[in-house]
């Protein structure tokens, strides 16, 4: 087992000498999941932020923003924005993009 981070070499290769593979992914993405809880954002500050709607919308252009991003100073996800609802219609928008695509091509 390989991990890049020198810090969690060790505790990962003495997880894995001891308890396995399955164990010391558990404890290592555990440990991993409790650290990246404490992060915050900045509190949005807009009196409409972007809704499901926008971030449909958002999802489904998110490649034409990405690109447009290595150009401009654009941002490809809007902040600030309304939170989940916000953050299902971006899912949604851009499984229905990525999602198209495989769909036409399986078949023959």
């Amino acid at each position: 087992m390989k991990t890049g981070d020198p810090i969690m070499r060790p505790v990962a290769e003495w997880l894995y000498c001891c308890y396995g593979r399955q164990v010391a992914t558990a404890v290592i993405a555990g440990l991993l999941f409790a650290l990246s809880s404490c992060a915050t954002q900045p509190v949005p500050s807009a009196y409409h932020p972007p809704g499901l709607f926008l971030g449909m919308f958002q999802g489904f252009t998110m490649l034409f923003s990405l690109i447009g991003e290595l150009f401009t100073h654009n941002r490809v996800y809007a902040f600030p924005n309304s939170g989940g609802w916000y953050d299902l219609g971006y899912v949604i928008g851009a499984a229905a993009f990525f999602g198209s695509s495989g769909a036409s091509a399986s078949q023959g």
